[in-house]
């Protein structure tokens, strides 16, 4: 045997000891010791919405399928900017930051109105560093072709993937989003002072979810 052998050999053996150490010191020797079950990993939302969602939140390093409801996507942004999360908009040119002015922190957002003739790359690139990447596109279904390096970049970094318009394989939730009412407006006279939008959660596996979201001022009783 060659000291070069005789070299790997000891390293060989000092990494088996210390993997040995570390087993005893977790309370498991190495032959039994098995990793724990993941828990679920989620940008947390409070509220209505964060109770409907699996795990009380979008789940990071998985694609969220959104309904084209801009209140409800807006009212993403400013919780979760207002939370400390750092969010990114990419393609969404009609949808407004108002709300996120008003309720977020905007010097948390990155939008990018117009990511050009390849969008995914500029959304693969956002996947590394931010909490959640909102994708708005037209309604189509990528190929298992196209959708494998924006898949492989989601589960590479630490941020949750929604997506309106466009469907990826193996989305694994889907909310709907619809206002069905508006506050505020008198005839003719007045301004949006608050809405409501009926929201609705389907995963694979559970139960569909439905409830109410309430943005601004809530519905009051008034006396004739």
């Amino acid at each position: 045997m060659n000291q070069t052998s005789v070299l790997q050999s000891d390293v060989a053996g000092r990494v088996a000891a210390l993997r040995a150490q570390i087993a005893q010191v977790e309370g498991a020797s190495p032959a039994d010791s098995a990793p724990p079950a993941p828990e679920v990993d989620v940008v947390e939302l409070p509220g209505t919405l964060g109770r409907l969602l699996p795990g009380g939140g979008l789940a990071r390093r998985q694609v969220t399928e959104l309904s084209d409801c801009p209140a409800l996507a807006a009212d993403l942004v400013a919780k979760i900017s207002a939370a400390g999360g750092y969010v990114a908009v990419v393609g969404w040119v009609e949808l407004s930051l108002a709300h996120v002015a008003e309720e977020g922190d905007l010097s948390k957002v990155v939008a990018v109105p117009d990511p050009g003739a390849r969008p995914w790359d500029i959304t693969c690139v956002l996947l590394e560093g931010m909490d959640l990447v909102i994708h708005h596109g037209a309604a189509n279904t990528l190929s298992p072709t196209k959708a494998r390096p924006v898949m492989a970049k989601l589960r590479g970094g630490n941020a949750a993937l929604v997506t309106v318009g466009p469907h990826l394989p193996g989305t694994a939730v889907k909310v709907s989003g619809e206002v069905t009412t508006y506050r505020g407006i008198g005839r003719g006279t007045g301004r949006i002072k608050g809405i409501d939008i009926a929201v609705g959660v389907r995963t694979k596996s559970g139960q569909p979810q439905q409830g109410t979201l309430t943005l601004g001022t809530t519905r009051r009783l008034e006396l004739a």
